[in-house]
Order: structure tokens, then C-alpha cells, then sequence
């Protein structure tokens, strides 16, 4: 069951207790004296690591626009190209002979991008702000390092020139290095056919402030074409929790119509081929991310025409990844580029709507969701830079503030609650005197709540309104990168869970107290109540085990707080139930 299963079962649990236990069990009366756009994107040798799987149709042109899409352009041809006839073969480029190729690197304040003159690709994507809990050094992107990410092929028809083992020429051949708030830079591939009248021309525009890289080029030679861009098989792994972080590795492509889609690459086993056209296409773990964007125009929008997810060879869980886009006028490209944290803020400016890449909970609570995760993010951000603490006791102070604001509605609830226990014998004499007869129950039981107020739920939903912090506290803690390793007393990383388990037990030992306060001024208590005291806290602990400790500590400091109120409305209780039933009968 997975982390986000086990936390939403766990509160249906403790919702479940909360309400139905109000309305099911109430307190005790005195006594009375609820089309394919890559399928054809490699050549049709089955025996090349690029051919396309078994049983999937490749007759159609990979990444091509579908223009049955209203507003969805189709790119014009170059006549001044000549175009190539069935008879003519591609001008298949020379291979080097061995060798890993001459590596480039792009250094700036917040990455470091190592290339190979081979193939133009790009074969460590390093984040130098951000630590990895796997390896020595900065986190690493890249999950594959022979192979790299970023290498090109361009498709036309049925044939594939294959630029990924090809030499190119780079200027400046030294690499770059970007200075924080200096200009941005420009590293460029550059290949050229020795006989055939075809080159390759790849731009990319590194800004020293951003994770952003704007790429762009131009293939000569060819009338048409598909550029196929290789995203890689998922991105390396980084976390300490290596179950939990192979469970986030998808892909995610946001469709013009379609919308938003996340797969995860382990149920991409047998291949998949996506058709376009999309704003974008990424690859995701917990806290990281890669896009291929495609580029704004002016007067208008540019799309990715698809996406092909292939097998990897030697790990199951992963698939290799390649977008496609049909080249423009003159034989141009350009698209986006993001690797990077999973930034809310810096995804926003990307534009149609890439801060979704990792959405919270299932799409139908996401609208309710965002605002509350927005907003608790903030929070722990405010008071962790305006107070200078950690975010540990940041968690503790968010824990107490929320049961203090909240104090006066328990209290409301409270009062609501000895009302309806002040009700329950007039109620029993309604049940008992009607039973037989539902319309005139009904009308007796409608007539009772207006003459005394008394409501099941009144003293219920004050109690759910702490529930959507909670919930919005633990997506905060699944993919939030601010809170990312950030150590506690003995706690490693408050993202992951309590390695001692000592969190899990303090909670349900905490949740058995605020029960056992509640229960013991009943003169009589229900028997499944009795037995939900017991076996909710073991039931929590074991829910909770693996939960973020941040979110454990969050919730032990919340029930520890209110403790006192709940001792306190246990002794209102008491007095009520001590001063004998009311003096009120129900009418013949």
C-alpha cells in the first residue's frame, strides 16, 4: 500500500470515528428518575535496441501534428530544400570508433551540465545547491550516464539519421562558466556530413540564474523531418528512502486537450506511444524534475508533437523516454529545457500549468487542496525565516497556534454536545412513543431540534476543520523541497520517517490519552467504543510508521495541546451528567 493510501485510510479512520462515534454512540443521558504521434519514430529493424515493441502500429509519421485538433498548425515545408525521393537514403553520419568523446561543462551558481563532443548529450545534470543521500556530491539527475539524455535523431517516413554517436564540433570548445547575475551564455554543436550536403546545428542558452535552458538549432539538408529528443530512463535516484522514491518515478505530459496525465515508469513495460500535441512532456521523482517545454511564439503557441516510453535494458521500473517535434521552416527546432527542484514557484513561470507535474491527492480534490498546501507552505516558510528557528519547531508552533485559533469553535462544539446530552431523554421518549409510525417521528424529531436546538453533527464539525491542514501537511512533506532533509533532534529528515519509530508510538499513545480523558466521565461507555480506544491508537501507529516524521510531530504536538481543553470539557461533562435529567415529556 502506498504512503498515500495508508494516510487517506487513516483518515477515513479517524473521520469515522470523530462523526460516527457522535452520531452512532452518543454520550450517555443523565440518568432518569455519518494516432500514435512516435510509433514510427525508429527504422523497422526489430533487432535495434530502438525498434519500436512488438504489436504496436508504426505506420504513421512520429510526432506529427494532429491537425484534426482545431487551432493546431501544421509546419510548412522549405522549398528551397530538396526533398528526398523513396529511392535516395538519408546521409547516414560516420560513427566514431570507441571512446567516451571529449567531455564540455557548463558550470554555473546553480548547476553543472557535462557533455560529450559525441553525440551532443548531456551526461551528468548536477544540482549544486541541493546535497544527494546516495553518493558523495551534489544531486544528480542523470539516471544513466553512458547513455545521457538530450541525444537527437531526426525521422523521416521509415528512416532515422541517428546523430547520438556522431561527433560534433563545440564552441567554445573550453565549455562555459556562468557568474551569479552575469549575462547569459551560449554553448553550440555544430556537424557537418563530410560528402553529403546535411549538417547539424544544437544552441544551447544557459542563464546563470535559472534552471531554464533555451535550445534551439537547425537541420540542413532534409525538406522535412521529426526531431526525436531523448529525456533518458527516469532520473537518478537521491533519496534515502529508495522504495519510496522509485514509487514517484513517472512521466507526466500535459496534452492540449487532454490535459494533465501522470504514468508511472514502471508500468511502462511493454512500451507506450503518446500522441500530441502537448505544452509538455517530464520525467519526476519526490523532489525533482525534467522538462522539454515547448517554446512560446509570438501570435500564438508551439507544441511537442509526442512522446515514445520504451523498456530499459536491466531495470523493469524504468523506461527511456523521447519527445518529438516536426521541424519548421528551414529545417529549425527550438524548444525549453527545465532540470531542477520541484520548485512551485519557479515551475509557475514556466507556463501552462508545469507546477502541476506533481499534483496533490486524486484530480477531483485538487482545487480544494492547492490553496490549503499554498498556504500551509508559506506558513512554515514565514515563520521559519521571520523567527530563525527550524522547521522542526516550526511544526511544533504551527501544532499549538492551530488548537489555540480553534480553541473558541471546541468550545461552540462543546456546549452544542451537553445540549444534545441534556436532549437524549426527551429523544428516547420520541424513538420509543413513534416508533411505529415514521411521518409523525419525523415531524416530532424536526419539531425537537427547533424547540431545543439539538444537533448530532453540531458538535461533530468543529473537530474537522484541523483535517485539511493535516492533509495539506502531508503533501507539503511528499514533494515540498524546502523541507527536503531538513534533520530534527534525532530525526534525520523530517520528509521521511522517524527511523526509531519513536513518533509513531508517542502519537498513538497521545491518541489513547485524548480518549480515555473523553470516555472516563461516561457513566456507561458503548462496547465498540470501548474497543475503538484500544485499537485506533495501535491501528494509528502502524498507519503512521512510515509517514513523513515532520507530519508525526506535527500531530503529537496538536493532541498533546489539546489535552487540556479535552480534560476540561470532560469535567463540563461530569457537572452536566451530575445534575439529573431535565424536567421536560414528550405530549400525548
Amino acid at each position: 500500500m502506498s504512503a498515500e493510501a495508508r494516510f487517506i485510510l487513516a483518515i477515513v479512520l479517524m473521520l469515522g470515528v470523530l462523526v460516527g462515534g457522535n452520531i452512532l454512540f452518543p454520550p450517555t443521558a443523565p440518568p432518569e428518575g455519518e494516432g500514435d504521434p512516435v510509433a514510427t519514430a525508429p527504422t523497422a529493424a526489430t533487432d535495434s535496441p530502438d525498434a519500436a515493441p512488438a504489436g504496436v502500429d508504426t505506420g504513421a509519421l512520429p510526432g506529427a501534428v494532429d491537425t484534426a485538433v482545431p487551432g493546431v498548425p501544421t509546419p510548412p515545408s522549405d522549398p528551397t530544400l530538396p526533398t528526398l525521393t523513396p529511392a535516395e537514403e538519408l546521409p547516414q553520419p560516420a560513427v566514431p570508433a570507441g571512446g567516451p568523446g571529449e567531455r564540455v561543462t557548463v558550470e554555473g551558481p546553480l548547476y553543472r551540465y557535462t557533455f560529450s563532443d559525441i553525440g551532443a548529450r548531456v551526461h551528468a545534470l548536477e544540482l549544486l545547491r541541493f546535497e544527494s543521500f546516495v553518493r558523495d556530491g551534489p544531486v544528480q539527475l542523470v539516471a544513466d550516464e553512458a547513455t545521457g539524455i538530450l541525444g537527437t535523431r531526426v525521422v523521416v517516413d521509415a528512416d532515422t539519421v541517428d546523430l547520438r554517436g556522431v561527433r560534433f564540433e563545440v564552441t567554445p570548445a573550453e565549455g562555459l562558466q556562468l557568474q551569479p547575475g552575469g549575462a547569459p551564455d551560449t554553448l553550440t554543436f555544430r556537424y557537418e556530413h563530410p560528402t553529403e550536403p546535411f549538417s547539424v546545428e544544437l544552441r544551447y542558452a544557459f542563464n546563470p540564474d535559472s534552471y531554464l535552458v533555451e535550445v534551439s538549432g537547425r537541420v540542413q539538408g532534409l525538406a522535412r523531418g521529426i526531431l526525436m529528443t531523448d529525456l533518458g530512463p527516469g532520473l537518478a535516484l537521491n533519496e534515502v528512502d529508495e522504495g519510496a522514491e522509485r514509487q514517484s518515478l513517472a512521466y507526466v505530459r500535459n496534452h492540449l486537450i487532454e490535459g494533465i496525465e501522470s504514468t508511472a515508469l514502471g508500468d511502462l513495460a511493454g512500451g507506450r506511444f503518446d500522441d500530441g500535441p502537448f505544452h509538455w512532456v517530464a520525467l519526476r521523482t519526490q523532489y525533482f524534475v525534467s522538462f522539454v517545454l515547448a517554446p512560446p511564439e509570438e501570435g500564438g503557441e508551439d507544441y511537442l508533437g509526442g512522446v515514445q516510453a520504451r523498456p530499459f535494458p536491466g531495470d523493469e521500473e524504468r523506461a527511456a523516454v523521447a519527445v518529438t517535434r516536426s521541424l519548421g521552416t528551414g529545417g529549425t527546432f527550438a524548444f525549453r529545457f527545465f532540470g531542477g527542484p520541484q520548485d512551485y514557484a519557479a515551475m509557475a513561470t514556466l507556463g501552462n500549468d508545469a507546477q502541476e507535474v506533481n499534483p496533490s491527492g486524486w484530480s477531483i480534490f485538487r482545487p480544494i487542496l492547492r490553496p490549503f498546501i499554498g498556504a500551509i507552505t508559506w506558513v512554515l516558510i514565514f515563520l521559519h525565516e521571520s523567527l530563525a528557528i527550524g522547521y522542526g519547531w516550526v511544526l511544533m508552533l504551527v501544532g499549538v497556534l492551530m488548537r489555540i485559533i480553534l480553541f473558541p469553535l471546541n468550545h461552540k462544539a462543546m456546549r452544542a454536545q451537553l445540549r444534545n446530552m441534556a436532549v437524549q431523554p426527551l429523544l428516547k421518549q420520541i424513538q420509543e412513543k413513534y416508533k411505529d409510525q415514521p411521518e409523525k417521528l419525523q415531524k416530532e424529531l424536526m419539531k425537537l431540534y427547533k424547540e431545543h436546538g439539538f444537533n448530532p453533527l453540531a458538535g461533530c464539525w468543529p473537530m474537522l476543520l484541523p483535517w485539511p491542514v493535516l492533509i495539506a501537511l502531508f503533501f507539503v512533506f511528499r514533494n515540498t523541497i524546502e523541507l527536503r532533509g531538513v534533520p530534527f533532534a534525532w530525526l534525520p529528515d523530517l520528509a521521511s520517517r522517524d527511523p526509531v519509530f519513536i513518533l509513531p508510538v508517542l502519537l498513538g499513545i497521545s491518541m489513547f490519552l485524548l480518549q480515555w480523558v473523553s470516555f472516563r466521565t461516561m457513566d456507561e461507555i458503548n462496547p465498540q467504543m470501548k474497543m475503538m480506544m484500544w485499537f485506533l491508537p495501535i491501528f494509528m501507529i502502524v498507519l503512521f510508521a512510515t509517514l513523513p516524521s515532520g507530519l508525526n510531530l506535527y500531530y503529537l504536538t496538536a493532541n498533546i495541546a489539546t489535552l487540556p481543553q479535552s480534560w476540561w470539557i470532560a469535567q463540563e461533562r461530569k457537572k452536566v451528567t451530575l445534575k439529573g435529567p431535565p424536567v421536560a415529556t414528550v405530549k400525548s
